[in-house]
């Protein structure tokens, strides 16, 4: 009978033992799984995207799509640095409250051109815009960039100018820098959205009014649809990395804009223009927008840049179905994702700097809400 007892009192001993390390490793698992857990603020920077040079379909939540042949890896980066809001604010750099907007086509820039115009009238500052050209110089002459950078720096405070043109940079000419802002689309999107709108009909008869003799189109080249022109090769639609396409107004390359008026810039896809239209960005420019994200760009333009952008967001939503309509182009066909992907491939560094200039913006946002106090003070804005 002791025998018995004495087995039966081991067994306890030893389920109670087992009880108690099998707790103490299901906590120590749960104290790992919490580090390893990451948190709301985690997101992969601009840097990285930079460095590792990988396409990414990144969100304010900080996730970060990863394509891969077979499956997509959901990843979230812890980010290194601290968000600065002083620090990511170009705004206090400038020397003079002259707001310039070198425009790319086709990114919603008609829009938001229209949105500045109403909010001169709203915040009290002067309306410029370039006036329209038979062809339009996107890469100036030294002596071409030197006008231009003079002219702007003549406008008196506080100011817009707008302008389709590769960035200034108005310190070479020992002149004032101004404010300067963007927006950026999908560059696939927005090739094809260029394709299109070169094409329409209105587009034409606007042309035709303002330019009289201005001749016509081949009609063959105006009925080419945009699948046709990528499937076929077509010299129009090769975008081959190198290549140079000056042109009229050659609008492939969304990284001219930000790259400046180098002939470095000119060829296509290259990783030179790719690295200078990043430093660009972010030694000169107060806010890249982002047209596939409204909500965010208007919210910084607004916080980073108020005494242009104050009350955007009211001005934009209260008429939000008259903005939505300019400059729509209901020509515009739909396009194949197999297409799409075909041009993608080409696109790598186009697509590249695009992902950058989100990310810059959603860190820019993100330091927004770190900030006990917004919208920002005015000592951030001239």
């Amino acid at each position: 009978m002791r025998t018995i007892e004495l087995i039966a009192l081991i067994a306890i001993s030893s389920t109670l033992f087992l009880f108690l390390h099998t707790r103490e490793l299901h906590s120590r698992l749960r104290k790992m799984e919490v580090r390893l857990q990451p948190g709301e603020d985690e997101m992969l920077s601009a840097n990285q995207l930079s460095s590792e040079g990988v396409q990414t379909d990144s969100s304010p939540s900080g996730i970060v799509h990863y394509p891969n042949r077979h499956r997509i890896f959901a990843i979230k980066y812890k980010e290194t640095e601290v968000l600065d809001i002083d620090a990511l604010n170009n705004t206090k750099r400038a020397d003079r409250s002259v707001l310039f907007f070198n425009r790319v086509p086709k990114v919603g820039s008609q829009t938001f051109m229209e949105l500045l115009r109403r909010l001169s009238l709203r915040n009290g500052f002067s309306f410029n815009r370039d006036r329209v050209q038979r062809v339009e110089t996107i890469r100036l002459a030294p002596i071409e960039q030197l006008q231009l950078a003079t002219m702007v720096s003549s406008y008196s405070e506080p100011s817009v100018y707008i302008k389709h043109v590769c960035f200034t940079n108005f310190t070479e000419f020992n002149l004032p820098q101004p404010i300067y802002i963007n927006i950026v689309r999908d560059p696939v999107e927005r090739v094809i959205s260029w394709y299109y709108y070169v094409r329409a009909p209105w587009y034409y008869v606007e042309r035709k009014q303002i330019f009289p003799d201005l001749p016509l189109p081949d009609p063959n080249w105006l009925k080419k649809d945009f699948e046709s022109c990528v499937l076929k090769a077509d010299r129009e639609c090769r975008y081959l990395e190198g290549e140079i396409h000056e042109g009229i107004g050659d609008h492939r390359r969304q990284t001219l804009f930000f790259c400046g008026h180098s002939e470095k810039c000119t060829p296509f896809n290259t990783m030179g223009a790719l690295e200078r239209a990043k430093m660009a960005v972010e030694k000169h420019y107060a806010v890249v927008g982002v047209l596939e994200d409204v909500n965010s760009t208007l919210t910084v333009l607004e916080n980073y840049i108020p005494r242009f952008f104050r009350g955007a967001t009211d001005v934009y939503y209260d008429e939000v179905n008259a903005f939505t309509r300019i400059n729509r182009n209901f020509f515009k066909p739909p396009v194949s994702e197999e297409v799409k992907d075909m041009v993608r491939s080409n696109f790598t560094r186009e697509i590249e700097f695009y992902q950058f200039c989100r990310q810059r913006l959603y860190k820019q946002l993100r330091a927004l809400k770190l900030t006990k106090t917004t919208p920002l003070l005015e000592s951030n804005s001239l």
